[in-house]
C-alpha cells in the first residue's frame, strides 16, 4: 500500500544521490556530492502536508542532478521525519547536521518545530536554514543570520484573505479558526486586512478543536451566527470537512483560506462542496498550464510517480530550485558559511512557480507577495498575478 511504503520511508533518512562523482567526499568538498537535508511532518497529524512537500523537493533535486547537478556537482538530499514535534526535530536536526554534515538545511517544514531547532542549528552549528515552509515575523524583523524564508508571513496571508473577502463586498465575516497560538496568531489579522478594504466590515470568530473531525455542530453554530462570508484558518483536511457539512446544511456561505487552505488536497477530500471557494496560496496552481509548472508535474511525475501534483509539492519543488540557483553562482567550495554570504546578496531568482524572490542582508525574506486562487471545475487556478496584501503586518 502506498501508506505504508511512505511510512517506511518516513522512518529512516532519504538520500538523494545520482551517479557520478566521489560520494565519499563531505558536502563541502570541491567534487563530491552537495549534501543538504530536511525534517517533514511524514507521520503525525500534519502528513498530509509534509509528505507532498518532501516529495516535491525531492523531485527538485533528483532532476536536477539528472542534468548534471550545478557546476558539475550534484545534491544528495537527506529528509527526516519530525513528526511536527518540537524535540523530533531537534533529534532530525543533531542527526542531518551533526552526524550526516549537510551544508545546509532546504525546504524544511515547520514553525515551531523549526524553532526548536535553531539554537543548535543556526547558533550552535553556524548552518543555515533555507526556505523554511512556516515562519513568523520575529525571525525576519530583524534578519536573523543564517536564516532565509521564501514564502509570505502567516499573519499576510491573514490579511490578504480578510481583505479578498472585503473587497468581494462582504460585510459580515466569520473567522473559522483552530485553538492552537499559532492559528490564532494568524487569525487576528484577518480584520485589519478586511477594514483596510472597507472600515464598515464587522469581523467575528469561531475557535474549534484543533484536529476537529466532526464539523456538523461548527456548521450548526456559523449557520446560527448568520455571516455573509466565513474565512478559514484551518488544516486543509479540516477546511474540507467544514466546507462538506456547510453543504449537507444548506449553508450558501462564500469561504476563503489561507495559504494552507488551497491545496488540491482540499478537493480530494472535499470534493463539489470546495467549488468557489478562493484562498491566498504561496505559488500558482498545481495545474497551471504555464512552462515551469509543466516542469514540475514532469519531474514529480518521474521521481514521485505515487504523488499527485499539489501546492505543497510545488512550493517545495520551487523552494528547493531557488536554493540551487542561488548557490550556482558560489565561486568556490559550497560550504554553510559560502551559501549564507550568497544569500545576502541573492537575487532576483525567478522560478515561475513562486512570487519572484529576492534576499540580500537586510532582507532575509525573499518575497511578501501571494496568488489569489479559486477552485472552478475541480481544480484550483489562479486569480490575476502574484500580489501583495494590505500593510498591516510589519510594513
Amino acid at each position: 500500500m502506498r501508506f505504508a511504503s511512505m511510512l517506511a520511508v518516513a522512518l529512516t533518512a532519504l538520500a538523494i544521490t545520482a551517479c557520478g562523482g566521489d560520494e565519499s567526499e563531505s558536502g563541502a568538498s570541491g567534487s563530491g556530492p552537495i549534501k543538504v537535508g530536511a525534517w517533514f511532518p511524514l507521520t503525525g497529524p500534519v502528513a498530509a502536508s509534509g509528505i507532498p512537500q518532501k516529495e516535491g523537493a525531492t523531485a527538485a533535486f533528483e532532476a536536477m542532478n539528472a542534468e548534471g547537478g550545478i557546476n558539475g556537482r550534484k545534491f544528495e538530499y537527506i529528509a527526516q521525519d519530525n513528526a511536527f514535534d518540537p524535540q523530533q526535530t531537534v533529534q532530525a536536526a543533531r542527526a542531518l547536521v551533526g552526524e550526516e554534515e549537510v551544508v545546509a538545511i532546504v525546504a524544511a517544514n515547520g514553525t515551531a518545530p523549526s524553532a526548536a531547532a535553531f539554537p543548535y542549528v543556526l547558533n550552535q552549528a553556524k548552518v543555515p536554514i533555507i526556505n523554511t515552509y512556516g515562519g513568523a515575523a520575529d525571525w525576519y524583523e530583524p534578519p536573523r543570520p543564517l536564516l532565509f524564508g521564501y514564502q509570505t508571513l502567516y499573519e499576510d496571508q491573514g490579511a490578504a484573505a480578510g481583505a479578498w473577502a472585503a473587497e468581494d463586498g462582504h460585510k459580515n465575516i466569520l473567522v473559522i479558526r483552530s485553538d492552537p497560538a499559532a492559528f490564532a496568531a494568524v487569525a487576528k489579522y484577518v480584520e485589519p486586512g478586511a477594514k483596510s478594504a472597507d472600515p464598515s466590515v464587522s469581523v467575528d470568530e469561531l475557535v474549534v478543536k484543533f484536529q476537529t473531525t466532526d464539523y456538523s455542530p461548527i456548521a450548526g453554530q456559523v449557520k446560527a451566527k448568520n455571516p455573509d462570508a466565513v474565512v478559514l484558518i484551518l488544516a486543509f483536511p479540516e477546511a474540507a470537512a467544514y466546507l462538506k457539512q456547510a453543504a449537507l446544511q444548506g449553508l450558501d456561505i462564500p469561504a476563503y483560506g489561507y495559504a494552507p487552505t488551497a491545496d488540491e488536497g482540499l478537493i480530494k477530500l472535499g470534493g463539489q462542496a470546495t467549488e468557489g471557494f478562493k484562498a491566498v496560496s504561496l505559488n500558482k496552481p498545481a495545474m497551471d498550464p504555464s512552462p515551469e509548472m509543466q516542469e514540475y508535474r514532469k519531474a514529480l511525475k518521474q521521481y514521485a510517480p505515487d504523488e499527485q501534483p499539489s501546492a505543497n509539492s510545488a512550493a517545495a519543488y520551487a523552494a528547493a530550485n531557488s536554493f540551487a540557483e542561488v548557490v550556482k553562482g558560489i565561486d568556490g567550495d559550497v560550504t554553510a558559511e559560502s551559501i549564507a554570504k550568497a544569500f545576502e546578496s541573492a537575487g532576483p531568482v525567478e522560478t515561475g512557480i513562486l512570487p519572484p524572490l529576492k534576499w540580500d542582508r537586510e532582507n532575509h525574506l525573499g518575497t511578501n507577495q501571494i496568488q489569489r486562487v479559486e477552485v472552478k471545475g475541480g481544480k484550483f487556478v489562479a486569480v490575476g498575478d502574484f500580489t501583495e496584501p494590505p500593510p498591516v503586518v510589519g510594513n
